[in-house]
């Protein structure tokens, strides 16, 4: 189908309200726009993990918790948008792909990712002169962060560590740091950082744009040794998978390497039967000359918090599936 054809058709896209998400859905836009796609419209829909940002992102399992229905990590910040591509009032969703839920509806599918943005992860903190590294923190110092994959990291890496928990979106969060003196830092993913304009240079360490009366400072992860999360720095599109036209539409704006990155790393959480709340970390990338893809990850237990975490590393060339890749990092961790 050329894009003159999908041109023809006006193109909903569907997303959650917070800035981040806006900048996201935007950016699909415009990709599909220059892609030849002339008539796109943007629907904002705020999901269940938008309308209760007093819960921990664990207590939307809890019922009693939540005041309603048990949501687990399946759909907190994509059920009701899954529920508008159901009833066809938008044509694709557009997410963060780390927050879509491993097992999706027989009836979706991720179509397309953008290119991915930085995947790693940032502590930022309020000594915005020497901003802290993780062995720098203080002996027993606190962290906040929403994320079991970076409180299991974090408390691996400095057992002696407070882990505290916060919700928000980013400005949100960031503005917690500096009016919590308690606090030493907290753990943001730095796409997020980026494409909001905090973070607008490569250096390692520097100090956030945030505002002019607040200094916050930030240092850099290395995502090989602090593991990012499944899909983490990817823009997924989700749309049915009966609605052919919208599919063809947003082949034309899809990823390949990113996709397949993304692919193999949501292929293992699937066999892992992991959500996006499990403790697991996944490091994917390219060797362009070779055409390798490999995949590293850490995955903790979730039960025993005192336990190593297990390891392990494999590679494939370009032509292997990623649900193959996926298969030789089960056997790599676990055995055959």
């Amino acid at each position: 189908m050329t894009s003159q054809t999908n041109s023809q058709k006006s193109l909903i896209l569907g997303s959650r309200g917070s800035d981040l998400a806006v900048t996201q859905v935007r950016q699909t836009e415009a990709c599909l726009i220059d892609a030849g796609h002339s008539q796109v419209e943007v629907r904002i829909i705020n999901t269940v993990g938008d309308k209760r940002p007093d819960l921990k992102l664990s207590e939307f399992s809890d019922p009693g918790a939540s005041g309603g229905e048990a949501i687990l990590d399946k759909g907190i910040f994509t059920k009701e948008l899954e529920e508008a591509l159901l009833d066809e009032k938008i044509h694709a969703a557009v997410h963060s792909l780390k927050d879509v839920p491993t097992e999706l509806h027989e009836a979706f599918a991720i179509t397309a990712a953008l290119e991915r943005e930085a995947i790693e992860d940032v502590l930022l903190s309020r000594n915005a002169s020497e901003p802290y590294d993780i062995a720098g923190l203080p002996q027993g110092g606190t962290v906040a962060t929403s994320s079991v994959r970076r409180a299991r990291q974090l408390r691996w890496l400095r057992p002696d560590l407070n882990i505290v928990d916060i919700r928000g979106n980013v400005p949100t969060r960031i503005r917690k740091l500096t009016e919590t003196p308690v606090w030493d830092a907290i753990m943001l993913a730095k796409a997020g950082l980026k494409r909001l304009g905090f973070i607008q240079s490569d250096q390692l360490k520097g100090e956030l744009d945030f505002n002019s009366e607040t200094s916050v400072g930030y240092c850099v992860m290395t995502a090989s040794e602090f593991l990012p999360a499944a899909g983490q720095g990817a823009i997924g599109i989700e749309s049915r998978h009966a609605d052919a036209t919208t599919s063809a539409a947003l082949s034309l704006i899809n990823h390949q390497p990113t996709f397949a990155r993304v692919s193999a790393e949501r292929a293992f959480l699937a066999r892992l039967q992991a959500g996006c709340q499990t403790p697991v970390g996944l490091y994917t990338w390219w060797d362009d000359e070779q055409k390798v893809l490999s995949m590293r990850t850490r995955v903790f237990d979730e039960e025993n918090l005192d336990a190593a975490p297990l390891e392990g590393e494999v590679s494939a060339p370009a032509s292997c599936s990623p649900e193959d890749l996926a298969d030789q990092l089960m056997r790599e961790i676990y055995g055959d």
